[in-house]
């Protein structure tokens, strides 16, 4: 499948053929905009939901900053209390713990080895709550106050439920607290009542497990909105390419009728040299199409500066022999390549209809030149036969597909102006005018025609 056709399935094709039957001059294809979103522009892209990395990143940093605050406020605590304790252990056992915090702090920060960060924290603190009756000078010696390391206990368990999987985290949060319980209740942890420790066992178990159900609630709420997000846009993916193989299918069918059938009609009515000269340019125009239709076409952002399509133009226009081609201010301007496509080969269509329908004609002009939209107007005009459009059989699809279907779904429009003997005006506008006049004439002219069907020639 080519990028052209995934591209061009991303625009929603709108604009209806639109025909006056009568009058001095027709009118084809006028069609104002109806929103803020034209042919050719972009949508706005939805906001990716939050994902499972981006809670976890949340999650990780709310702790660390707990943890830094805890521990600002731990500090004074523990200094007092460190007279009371074997000096050398106890400064390595606080040491390693505020490692610990300093190395989750920066790793939430840097986005790398949390978890392994958090478990260490978690590790670390559940060793010296263990090793805290041991490290004291005197076991016998009641503190005044509770350990410093209560204050750091809720830090642990929320470490434990960042790092550790739900069964090792609820069980970290239940061991941890009764622990601490049963130091409380012994000299070095204040010597507690029975009653006072199992409050605060309980208090830090209740803290511990409110985080713990908060961190895993999250997890599991992201992990839906991922896989949800995941099937949508799987399902999205294989309908956007079902469109660009229907979109790529219409192009091609476009270019089988404006080429190949243009190229065999043209063959067949070969009577000159001339003639054959011309048919033998569109075969090998045709060939050429259908290859790069086969093949990768360029992305949505390359551009064409239109000095370079107005140099295809003249080159294609030169293969009819018949064509005056003029440049009106193209230096220095640019347009996307989907739309310098789009007037080219539509361009290329209303030259071919002007060589075969209109007749001998004693001047054949197209006029390409930027306009105020900063875009590009082509005009192609002869002085022919012109006809009714009305009389144009609904078969005949090379005005309503080719040029005026053509140009809209690249954002553009094609103005058609005929009335027999007084030759035809094709006029093609790269982008479509966006004032409200524009909408209000197509609805107008759209009206005129209601419920009618009308091809090209």
């Amino acid at each position: 499948m080519s990028k052209r056709a995934v591209r061009l399935g991303d625009r929603s094709s709108r604009g209806a053929l639109v025909v006056t039957a009568t009058g001095p001059s027709a009118l084809i294809g006028t069609d104002g905009p109806r929103g803020e979103n034209s042919l050719f522009g972009r949508g706005r892209q939805p906001r990716n939901p939050i994902s499972h990395a981006q809670i976890e990143t949340v999650l990780s940093r709310s702790v660390a900053g707990v943890a830094v605050i805890f521990a600002v406020q731990t500090l004074p605590v523990m200094l007092e209390q460190l007279p009371s304790r074997k000096t050398e252990a106890a400064i390595v056992g606080a040491g390693l713990l505020a490692l610990s915090l300093l190395v989750f702090v920066v790793s939430t920060v840097i986005r790398r080895g949390v978890r392994s960060s958090a478990a260490a924290v978690s590790g670390i603190y559940l060793v010296a709550l263990l090793l805290w009756p041991v490290l004291m000078i005197d076991p016998t010696m009641v503190f005044a106050s509770k350990p410093w390391l209560w204050y750091l206990c809720t830090v642990a368990t929320s470490c434990a439920a960042i790092a550790l999987p739900l069964v090792w985290a609820a069980a970290y949060t239940v061991v941890t607290p009764v622990a601490f319980g049963l130091i409380r209740v012994l000299p070095s942890g204040g010597e507690a009542e029975n009653l006072l420790a199992v409050l605060d066992t309980c208090y830090a178990m209740l803290l511990g497990g409110v985080v713990l159900i908060i961190i895993y609630v999250l997890r599991e709420a992201t992990a839906k909105v991922d896989t949800a997000q995941s099937n949508a846009l799987s399902k999205y993916s294989v309908a956007v390419r079902h469109h660009a193989t229907e979109v790529e299918r219409v192009e091609v069918d476009s270019i089988v009728h404006d080429s190949v059938l243009a190229t065999l009609l043209s063959a067949a009515g070969v009577r000159n040299a001339r003639g054959a000269q011309l048919a033998a340019a569109m075969a090998h125009s045709a060939i050429t199409r259908l290859q790069q239709a086969s093949g990768e076409r360029s992305i949505d952002d390359a551009s064409t500066a239109l000095s370079t399509l107005a140099a295809r133009l003249r080159t294609a226009a030169a293969a009819t022999g018949s064509f005056t081609v003029t440049e009106l201010c193209v230096e220095g301007l640019t347009i996307p390549e989907y739309a310098a496509e789009a007037l080219y080969s539509a361009s290329v269509q209303a030259m071919v209809n002007s060589v075969q329908h209109a007749g001998p004609a004693k001047s054949r002009r197209l006029t390409v030149g930027g306009n105020d939209q900063s875009g590009c107007t082509i005009e192609i005009s002869d002085t022919g036969r012109g006809f009714e459009l009305a009389s144009v059989a609904s078969a005949r699809l090379g005005l309503r597909v080719s040029i005026h279907d053509r140009v809209a779904t690249a954002g553009g429009i094609a103005v058609l102006c005929t009335s027999p003997g007084h030759g035809t005006v094709i006029t093609l506008t790269w982008p479509r005018r966006k004032g409200p006049g524009d909408a209000d004439e197509a609805a107008q002219v759209e009206n005129t025609l209601s419920g009618r069907d009308m091809g090209g020639r």
